[in-house]
């Protein structure tokens, strides 16, 4: 049955719809290659087998008429999210045996479209830093490589699925972090627009840069799972309103006539020689399914000083009524952060501000010219995973933590839904990703184009060697 674990989410879906497998098969399977190659990976905690196959059962018995999306899909949610009666810890020892009474709204969408949750998946200590290492779990590690980084901040989820431990995962996105880890992994991470899934409770409703969306190892799987997610919620002020069936299935785009802007560097941030020439190679690939492709970025002056500064406000929101001695318990790169939230002027904030409109309207002006932008997921291949964060990329020093993440976090700061999926490998057999970025709340034409891309080159389909 664990021949199950290597079936999409989608077949898995249909194979339950059918009843030619049980909920409880299918977690068995699931549970049984946790069982085997977690140790290892270290992808998912706090695990509940027992909690699990009771919920796989009385979906089993109570079976439907009207089966919902993700039925009898099994499930771990990231470990930033608050789950009824189930360990969550945000990866800091502030909250190491912390259990919510209540779910957050994304888990309880997924739990209503039928998933099991068995489980957390592993994150940086409050999701800060796209490495995956906490002091409550320890390291998560990439299982092409299992010296390397697997990224962050949903880096377990990202595991979990290359590994085929799971078929779907949910992530969170401000700076890359559902890019970031699927870019590392080999699998699919979707920053959806602000809004489109919508995030309940929030301490920052209005602040639109940290989003949830979907993760899984195909495009159609994440457009399964994003249909799962979406639509509208009174006590979400951002939310949208297009419904399950606006996303899944998707509407077929044909290739011959877009027009691609092609991005190797995002305009001029230090990408690694591997990385920028995969990315030029596939524009040339692009180009040979008819699409007119040209080198071109939008501009995203200012967008690094806006990432830092917006950020770091909310990291003062978020933490600077911390008691001393819980604060003196953040990690190093939080309490930086933290700190440069607490240095912040009303003149930064207008300033920034008013940067983030101008781009805004450069990058929609951009987009009037093209259907998609292509560029790298990632500046650098996965690192040892025993350092924090890359120093420096092609000689190029790295200031910061978040300094090696531009390529992802400048497209948090235009707005544009943005997706990475599976680009390449290198010399070592490290994953690739290709990140593809389209114009506001476009995600189903996003998607569509994804999928031409993904059964051109099926990347997605080379297997780690666990």
């Amino acid at each position: 049955m664990t021949d199950l674990c290597f079936e999409t989410a989608t077949s898995l879906a249909a194979l339950i719809r059918s009843r030619a497998v049980s909920c409880v098969e299918v977690l068995d399977a699931h549970l049984a290659r946790i069982e085997a190659l977690n140790p290892r990976l270290n992808a998912i905690v706090s695990l509940v087998p027992d909690r699990a196959r009771e919920r796989a059962a009385a979906l089993d018995a109570e079976f439907p008429v009207d089966v919902p999306l993700l039925y009898g899909l099994p499930i771990a949610h990231k470990d930033l999210v608050s789950t009824r009666g189930l360990r969550t810890t945000f990866g800091s020892p502030l909250f190491a045996e912390h259990v919510p009474d209540k779910d957050d709204l994304i888990v309880e969408r997924l739990r209503a479209a039928g998933t099991v949750c068995l489980g957390k998946t592993n994150t940086p200590e409050f999701g800060a830093g796209s490495q995956t290492f906490n002091p409550v779990f320890g390291a998560t590690r990439n299982p092409y490589d299992p010296t390397r980084t697997c990224g962050g901040s949903s880096g377990g989820a990202a595991v979990a699925l290359a590994s085929r431990m799971l078929p779907i995962a949910d992530g969170s996105d401000l700076g890359g972090s559902l890019r970031n880890p699927a870019a590392f992994c080999n699998v699919v991470g979707l920053r959806p627009a602000p809004g489109r899934v919508p995030g309940y409770p929030a301490r920052s409703p209005w602040f639109d840069m940290p989003v949830k969306g979907p993760m899984a190892r195909t495009v159609d799987d994440v457009a399964l799972m994003l249909a799962a997610m979406v639509g509208d919620d009174p006590r979400v002020p951002l939310a949208l309103t297009d419904p399950g069936d606006h996303f899944y299935p998707l509407v077929p785009i044909a290739p011959k006539g877009l027009r691609i802007a092609l991005a190797p560097d995002l305009g001029g941030v230090p990408v690694e020689r591997e990385i920028r020439e995969t990315i030029e190679a596939m524009g040339a690939r692009i180009a040979g399914l008819g699409c007119e492709v040209e080198l071109a970025c939008p501009d995203l002056t200012d967008a690094t000083d806006i990432f830092h500064v917006q950020r770091a406000n909310w990291y003062r929101e978020r933490f600077g009524g911390l008691p001393p001695a819980q604060r003196a318990k953040l990690k190093d790169t939080i309490e930086w952060n933290l700190s440069a939230g607490e240095a912040l002027t009303l003149a930064d904030l207008d300033r920034t501000s008013a940067q983030r409109a101008a781009l805004f309207d450069r990058v929609a002006e951009f987009f009037t010219r093209f259907d998609f932008l292509v560029c790298p997921t990632t500046q650098v291949l996965p690192f040892p995973v025993e350092q924090p964060y890359p120093t420096s990329i092609e000689g190029t020093p790295m200031h910061d933590y978040l300094e090696w993440m531009q390529s992802c976090a400048q497209l948090t700061v235009a707005g544009c839904p943005s997706i990475s999926i599976p680009g390449g490998f290198s010399a070592n057999g490290l994953p690739i990703g290709l990140q593809i970025a389209s114009p506001q709340r476009t995600e189903a034409k996003l998607l569509a184009f994804a999928k031409v891309i993904e059964a051109d080159t099926r990347y997605g389909e080379r297997l780690p060697p666990c």
